[in-house]
């Protein structure tokens, strides 16, 4: 019979071996952005513990670098949740599988175990081959046609019966976002709430951003909300619109609605935009406003009979600028162009967002919540707003890409129109 002191020596190393273990590997620029430590950190927090068996430091910043991580966990449930939760930080398990799928049993639904998707590219692996997964979108699921060799995000509601959805966390790898080296907003900045930061610079590399994004071919899209028409910023909008500085407006039925009351009547909320005070009777011409479009069917047919003759909506029609209108359960009328299905509302936006490559955030938190929703990570996206809270929360919800400036709507507005307009005049001298 072994001893008392022998029984000791002996837990130790029979707690050792016991359990479950794997490896993953994680590759790119893990060090500079802080990707090493926090995957470390999750292994620790989430009650596994790790061994690093290789680790390879680029040794120039543009160099790549590469951590092997040996990870153990007391059950093989522990170990699958903690790799799970690791993928989505960009790891993945050296021992490589194809990914799972399982046919959707429900319409409108996914089957247990279902991959969550992040905003992050992300690829699967079926037939030995990575596939990198189409319409990147957080909170969906993934569609993949092993046959066809083509994955996509798919939202829940447009699951049909048999829908093949990876299920599980193998045989699928995402792919961190690095972090900007350029010197701009989205390279020097720390934190993610620009409140004391430069304006100057701010607005600089807002400016540049949008340049960069018309000269990459790619779609410029404002999300706004009323405030815009409130604080006197809607002639600046329109003046982006008509020069070609914003393809893509997502708004609710309350900015369309205040705008043509400016056009119509020269108030916001039965206020003078010119003079800043209420106007007898003024309460009543956003509702008369809203009126007049009905009437005539749609906002189009309003510019186009000359009865709206001026604002954002006036120079969308005129410009062909693609908007969306999605109401809400307080919306007066609504306007005819407004989308009261919230889920027709939801695949208009998300349609009209895959050749965004810049997004502008304007005074607006829950339209700016559902845009950062459908936009992949690698897509800029700068919410401005007078509210702090605001601005954070595009951030906490997942879209981490966001930059968020703490300022008056209407004098950002203003600088960078005739920031971006200042360009238009130069190239016609």
């Amino acid at each position: 019979m072994a001893s008392e002191d022998e029984t000791k020596t002996k837990k130790p190393e029979a707690r050792a071996i016991a359990g479950a273990a794997d490896e993953i590997e994680v590759r790119g620029h893990i060090v500079d952005s802080l990707l090493l430590p926090k995957i470390l950190d999750r292994i620790l927090q989430m009650g596994g513990t790790f061994e690093i068996h290789e680790c390879r430091i680029g040794v120039k910043r543009t160099d790549p670098s590469y951590a092997r991580i040996g990870i153990r966990a007391e059950s093989p449930e522990l170990l699958a949740e903690i790799l799970g939760d690791l993928v989505e930080h960009g790891a993945s398990p050296v021992n490589l599988e194809d990914a799972r799928v399982a046919a959707a049993d429900v319409a409108s639904a996914f089957p247990e175990d279902f991959y969550s998707t992040t905003n992050q590219r992300t690829q699967v692996r079926s037939k030995g081959l990575w596939i990198d997964v189409e319409d990147q979108e957080m909170d969906c699921g993934i569609a993949l046609d092993v046959e066809a060799g083509r994955a996509r995000c798919i939202p829940m509601v447009h699951v049909t019966l048999g829908t093949p959805i990876v299920v599980g966390h193998a045989g699928v790898r995402v792919i961190p976002e690095e972090r900007p080296r350029e010197t701009s907003l989205f390279g020097f900045m720390n934190s993610n709430v620009s409140s004391e930061k430069p304006k100057a610079v701010s607005l600089q590399s807002v400016a540049d951003g949008i340049r960069a994004t018309r000269a990459a071919g790619k779609k410029v899209l404002l999300v706004g909300g009323p405030a815009i028409v409130h604080t006197g910023s809607a002639p600046h909008v329109a003046r982006l619109i008509r020069e070609g500085w914003i393809q893509t407006l997502f708004a609710g039925n309350a900015l369309a609605t205040h705008d043509v009351e400016q056009s119509l009547y020269g108030t916001s909320l039965g206020v003078s935009i010119a003079k800043g005070e209420s106007i007898e009777h003024g309460h009543e011409h956003h509702l008369r406003a809203i009126n007049t479009i009905r009437r005539l069917g749609s906002l189009k047919a309003a510019v186009e009979k000359g009865v709206v003759t001026s604002g954002i909506m006036y120079e969308c029609v005129k410009n062909g600028t693609d908007f969306v209108l999605a109401g809400s359960i307080r919306d007066d009328g609504p306007l005819p162009d407004v989308i009261t299905d919230v889920l027709e509302a939801q695949d208009r936006m998300r349609a009209a967002s895959r050749e965004v490559g810049f997004a502008l955030c304007i005074a607006t938190a829950l339209h700016s919540i559902a845009t950062g929703n459908l936009l992949p990570a690698w897509v800029k996206v700068v919410c401005v707003d007078i509210n702090p809270a605001t601005v954070t929360k595009l951030a906490d919800r997942g879209s981490f890409q966001t930059i968020g400036i703490v300022t008056d709507v209407e004098p950002f507005l203003r600088s960078l129109a005739v920031e971006l307009t200042a360009d238009r005049e130069a190239a016609g001298r």
